[in-house]
């Protein structure tokens, strides 16, 4: 089923990490941007937990450094830093700081008319997404349609899902903005532990198409 995303006012993407945004919603964000929408991001927790061992990349310097990667990917799409907030709740420990992660998530709402918010799926593998679903969900209010998109496990099937349909060239420049995620794409070498995309990960983010579920009351 083709997703009919109009051309709302606003169109509010909430990632839980910096580079869902990018997973869940790249190709819905360039389009809406080319027709004149105001696209603005909310990244909730501050994405430190992808490599907790590594040396070369303490605490700060890592988060400092996805920050910089996910305001490049949307800058190049027509996103501003100043369109982009980071609530810098802790990764993985999101569930500890729902009440937090909501009062952010009120303020970014705010009362801007007619919006198209998308967030994570409430039955995603990553507890930080649930979370994030959650805080979404108690949100609900008027003259807000809500669509939720996958991430985790990648490639997941999605029932009831409607789908934006990418080009080659939508796909191609979608691979790019998330090989542009360096940290979390192979460049931390430090830490066994850490997270890296696999090809066939990135492969499952970058398919034909951007898929979302509409929430309904």
């Amino acid at each position: 089923m083709t997703l009919r995303a109009g051309t709302p006012r606003r169109l509010l993407v909430v990632a839980p990490h910096p580079d869902d945004e990018a997973i869940g919603a790249y190709a819905m964000m360039t389009r809406l941007r080319r027709r004149g929408v105001a696209v603005q991001v909310v990244v909730v927790t501050d994405g430190a937990a992808s490599h907790p061992s590594s040396v070369r990349w303490p605490h700060r310097k890592l988060v400092a450094e996805r920050r910089r990667e996910c305001r490049r990917v949307l800058r190049r799409i027509g996103v501003t830093a100043a369109a982009v907030t980071f609530l810098d709740l802790p990764d993985g420990q999101l569930h500890l700081c729902a009440a937090a992660a909501r009062r952010g998530l009120a303020r970014a709402m705010g009362n801007h008319g007619p919006t198209l918010l998308v967030s994570p799926a409430h039955d995603d593998d990553h507890a930080d997404h649930r979370t994030v679903a959650a805080c979404v969900e108690a949100l609900r209010r008027p003259g807000v349609r809500t669509l939720a998109y996958p991430v985790w496990p990648a490639g997941c099937a999605v029932t009831g899902a409607g789908a934006l349909f990418l080009t080659g060239q939508e796909r191609l420049a979608k691979r790019y903005a998330l090989r542009s995620y360096r940290t979390q794409t192979g460049r931390i070498t430090d830490d066994p532990n850490g997270f890296t995309m696999t090809r066939a990960q990135i492969a499952a983010f970058t398919g034909p198409r951007e898929v979302f579920v509409e929430r309904r009351r």
